[in-house]
């Protein structure tokens, strides 16, 4: 005999509904969406051998209880909310929509759907991802700020400032303003404002370099193959 052990994912809570191969439920639990949560699930689920965990939204809201499930060595497969609302409107003594019925759906289209994606562990090409995203968000930062300052150097500094302009650059031309007039007081004060900025997002990016290294030597491959 097989189980299949449908869970109807939510912030706060999640509906477990255990199914045997005639679709019989034969075990229901709900348990609170916490750290303990991967803990009671097992507990619960440990009569019910062998089985599959059919999780709704499994890269959605149970993406979480996914993982842990998957980390504990447990066969998981992702169920699209689309098919568990067709299974509740195609079974008319459980159209409603309630929690159990939503576990109950989601353990029925695991039975009836053999092609379903078996969620697997999140892999280093992820975490490369999210360290990638970052290092864009910090450079699309720090370039309009290094424009503002460099905007402002060219007014505080008779002829300009021209070539490339750093955070160390920056820095040795405003130790070198003297203001007199009111305006001038303002901008050196705000280009040093915009100074901090950049010198924290360069501190960011520094950072974040080392962790992408730490993060490509993890993996074992190139950044290219990733």
């Amino acid at each position: 005999m097989m189980f299949v052990i449908g869970i109807d994912p939510h912030k706060r809570s999640h509906m477990a509904a255990v199914l045997d191969d005639s679709e019989q439920v034969v075990g229901q639990l709900r348990v609170a969406a916490d750290r303990w949560q991967r803990d009671r699930l097992l507990r619960f689920a440990a009569p019910f051998e062998p089985r599959t965990w059919a999780v709704e939204a499994a890269g959605g809201l149970g993406a979480l209880l996914a993982q842990q499930l998957v980390a504990a060595g447990e066969s998981v497969v992702d169920v699209p909310p689309t098919l568990s609302a067709r299974v509740r409107l195609l079974d008319s003594g459980h159209n409603d929509k309630s929690d159990p019925h939503d576990a109950r759906s989601a353990a029925i289209v695991a039975l009836r759907h053999a092609q379903l994606r078996p969620v697997r562990s999140i892999d280093h090409s992820a975490v490369l991802r999210l360290l990638a995203n970052r290092h864009h968000d910090l450079t699309a930062s720090r370039t309009p700020t290094i424009c503002r300052l460099h905007a402002l150097l060219c007014l505080l500094v008779p002829g300009g400032f021209s070539g490339r302009l750093s955070a160390r650059a920056a820095g040795q031309v405003l130790r070198g303003v003297r203001p007199v007039e009111l305006v001038d007081v303002e901008r050196k004060r705000i280009a040093l404002e915009l100074l901090a900025d950049v010198r924290r997002i360069d501190d960011q990016l520094d950072a974040l370099v080392k962790r992408i290294g730490t993060a490509v030597v993890a993996s074992g491959t190139t950044v290219t193959d990733v």
